[in-house]
């Protein structure tokens, strides 16, 4: 889907992250409506290579738009060395951006920062649009708060249009997170729903993400964004579990919660997070969804996610 937008012609974006999963989306979609993207970052395909933990980058070229998608998730972190490196990467990193975007002559019209609905620091709740409390806990959610922050800061000193988006589960290939450890676990019968598998997730398609991006750096502000529907565990590993051939065990909660229970135990005996816990069946248990509207008023019209299972499997 490509959304119109008031301005056209040839423009010149600067992507942060721009090897990692949606990086290389926002890509696709840069030249798919002909601008021009450089790629700034430490992977070896990078264009521009920076380390932002440890330096300030030189930019000497200027850029219509930034897209800062850069940072460390996918993770949950065991020691304080890797706590730390959410702080290191996601906050002194964006901080070493910003400075590094000052050098450039002239500053862009917009900056926009792929944040996560990880913000709200929540594991339950139905409908949470933008203006809930921002109140993780967790080094990643706290660490895109601070992010939020330092960038929202950034715009209003150096009158800069910010845009911020609060993506939930990304759906696209290669599946990553928990999307591909539902797929590994369903691939090696390692995974089952529980207690039917009720609990709803918000998600959205990374294409549909990034085909909307130009009309996020018109408008600017800050979205939730999902595919309206928030499928359920039931419904997403059935329909996994029909691409790969594999049936889906269910498994009855208060089995589960024994279950948990042992991994609790696990984890106090060894100071370290057991795979299956009392947070785990919480978040298999318990709908998370998040409201998109003030998104829908701007144009978002997403695909919903359990029609395009099939082509990205």
């Amino acid at each position: 889907m490509t959304y119109k937008v008031i301005f056209l012609g040839y423009m010149k974006v600067l992507v942060s992250g721009g090897s990692g999963f949606l990086g290389n989306y926002i890509k696709k979609e840069i030249v798919k409506i002909g601008w021009n993207y450089t790629t700034i970052g430490i992977d070896e395909s990078d264009m521009l290579k920076y380390n932002f933990i440890k330096e300030i980058p030189s930019l000497c070229e200027d850029y219509d738009y930034v897209i800062h998608a850069a940072g460390k998730a996918h993770l949950v972190p065991r020691t304080e060395e890797e706590r730390k490196s959410f702080f290191d990467i996601n906050v002194e990193g964006t901080k070493n951006f910003l400075n590094g975007l000052e050098k450039c002559q002239k500053l862009p019209k917009t900056l926009l920062f792929i944040s996560s609905v990880a913000v709200y620091g929540l594991e339950t709740g139905s409908n949470i649009n933008e203006d809930y409390t921002k109140d993780a806990k967790d080094p990643y959610g706290q660490t895109k708060i601070l992010a939020e922050n330092l960038i929202i800061d950034w715009g209003k000193a150096k009158n800069v249009k910010i845009c911020i988006v609060r993506p939930p589960l990304l759906i696209g290939k290669p599946a990553v997170g928990n999307l591909k450890s539902m797929i590994d676990g369903i691939m090696h019968f390692k995974y089952a729903n529980i207690a039917g598998g009720k609990a709803r997730r918000s998600m959205i398609l990374a294409e549909d993400l990034v085909a909307f991006i130009p009309k996020l750096l018109e408008v600017g502000g800050i979205y939730n964004l999902t595919d309206g529907h928030h499928p359920s565990f039931n419904e997403i590993s059935r329909k996994i579990g029909n691409q790969v051939g594999k049936n889906i065990l269910n498994i009855p909660f208060f089995v589960a919660k024994l279950l948990a229970l042992l991994g609790d135990f696990i984890s106090y005996c060894r100071d370290r997070q057991f795979a299956f816990n009392s947070r785990q069946l919480s978040k298999m248990t318990n709908d998370l969804t998040f409201d998109d509207s003030k998104a829908r008023k701007i144009g978002w019209k997403p695909k919903l996610v359990l029609d395009e299972i099939d082509s990205w499997m």
